[in-house]
């Protein structure tokens, strides 16, 4: 019991310095970019994380499925993500004027190598408990927990440093990236599987991609990839247009609009909660229930930012944040461990890649994209306060239509059984884990 308790411990504060280096920098990066001028620039940084999205993840679970154990593909991918970071901060505390194309560029190079860490943690954690004999439904969530509260420290050492307005949060970021470079080597290993057929599909990991074959597994990426649409979008304009309540008169001196990360924060708060409901929620209701909650949460915390403000209408933005971890959280937690369920060992670390291409890579570049073009129109086009609030209003509730939409065709299109699979989805699977290279 005690190996038990120290292994969970171990991989809590795995989970922790994991999202704690994303969190030093994906609420505020809107906020700072605005700062320098870079506003009608934003999604384009949010939607990177999406474009590399489409490919590192599924690249970097393939070698470490076949030849390098996930837990050192982990470390190094922080490493070159830490250095990137790093240079992109220096860049901006030494320019005299920062320039969309260095900092843009080296941003991206740093996102390249950390959007797929979130799917090699995934992958490092279920092998360790797997190992362990424990269940992962069970006995991941609480550890998924502590990287929601590493999240959340580092938004409120960012905010309560003034970081979200300046380029140290980008330092901030590297240095944890650092950090869990050199914890994730002591890690339990996991194992590859070196064995080749000798054809293309096995030496590239394709055969993820034949879970289309599965009708139920093929409309589940796709509705993950309509849920995707909406990750990044508050976190890409949630920061400004908080902040952005500053100059309204009967705003301007509210805390809200001076400490929008701590008021962010509070929708990782609810993320902690959240996640311990998903194993109940699971069993209870299935993946189909899980994922439609989530929908029918981005519906309100999308119109919730639509109707609040940092004045009367706080409450408002409040629970916009408490709503968020069920939006956030009964999608991206509960998929991952739907894919795990659903995919054998031998390929389990290049599906958490295909799940993280359709959810952060095509989902949120589209979504973020999109998000840019409704935001330049409504908002920054408009010249003055009063104005681009009335923007905001309509681009959030834009937001939250988008969201209904895909709830209700989800309802009527996707079908769960409430177990793993069938017979039948079972032998489907199985069939597309041992397709000849041609046949995919």
């Amino acid at each position: 019991m005690t190996g038990t308790r120290s292994l969970q411990a171990r991989l809590a504060a795995l989970s922790f310095l994991e999202f704690a280096v994303w969190g030093a920098y994906l609420i505020s990066l809107g906020n700072y970019l605005g700062s320098v001028g870079l506003a009608t620039h934003i999604g384009w940084f949010y939607a990177i994380q999406g474009v590399v999205s489409l490919f590192m993840p599924a690249i970097v679970g393939i070698i470490a499925d076949r030849w390098i154990q996930a837990q050192r593909m982990l470390s190094l991918s922080h490493l070159l993500a830490g250095l990137f970071m790093g240079a992109a901060g220096v860049y901006a505390l030494t320019a005299s004027q920062v320039e969309f194309g260095p900092l843009f560029t080296l941003y991206t190079l740093s996102v390249a190598f950390f959007m797929p860490t979130i799917g090699l943690n995934n992958a490092v954690a279920f092998n360790a408990l797997s190992g362990a004999g424990l269940d992962t439904i069970t006995n991941f969530p609480p550890i998924r927990v502590f990287g929601t509260v590493g999240f959340i420290c580092s938004m409120l050492f960012v905010n309560f440093t003034q970081f979200q307005t300046n380029p140290y949060q980008l330092i901030t970021s590297a240095v944890l990236s650092f950090c869990l470079a050199a914890y994730a080597l002591t890690m339990p290993k996991c194992p590859t599987n070196r064995t080749s057929s000798g054809s293309l599909a096995d030496s590239l990991g394709l055969k993820a991609f034949s879970l289309f074959k599965v009708r139920r597994m093929a409309i589940f990426f796709l509705f993950s990839m309509c849920l995707g649409v909406s990750l990044q979008i508050t976190n890409s304009y949630g920061n400004i247009f908080i902040t952005s309540f500053a100059d309204i008169a009967t705003c301007a001196d509210t805390w809200g609009a001076r400490n929008a990360n701590a008021l962010i924060s509070l929708s990782q708060m609810s993320e902690t909660l959240c996640i311990l409901l998903i194993p109940f929620c699971l069993k209870r209701f299935g993946i189909k229930g899980v994922m439609l909650m989530s929908m029918l949460a981005w519906v309100l915390r999308f119109g919730f930012f639509g109707l609040g403000d940092t004045g009367g209408g706080l409450w408002l933005l409040v629970l916009s944040c408490i709503v968020y971890g069920v939006a956030f959280d009964f999608f991206n937690v509960s998929g991952g461990l739907y894919v795990d369920q659903q995919t054998s060992k031998e390929m389990r670390s290049s599906a958490q890649g295909l799940f993280m291409i359709m959810t952060n890579g095509i989902g949120a570049t589209v979504g973020t994209l999109a998000a840019q073009a409704i935001v330049n129109h409504f908002v920054f086009s408009q010249t003055t306060p009063e104005a681009q609030h009335a923007g905001w209003t309509t681009s959030w509730y834009i937001f939250a239509g988008y969201s209904l939409v895909i709830a209700i065709l989800f309802v009527f299109l996707f079908k769960d059984t409430h177990t793993p699979t069938n017979e039948e989805e079972r032998r489907l699977i199985e069939e597309a884990e041992s397709l000849p290279e041609e046949s995919i």
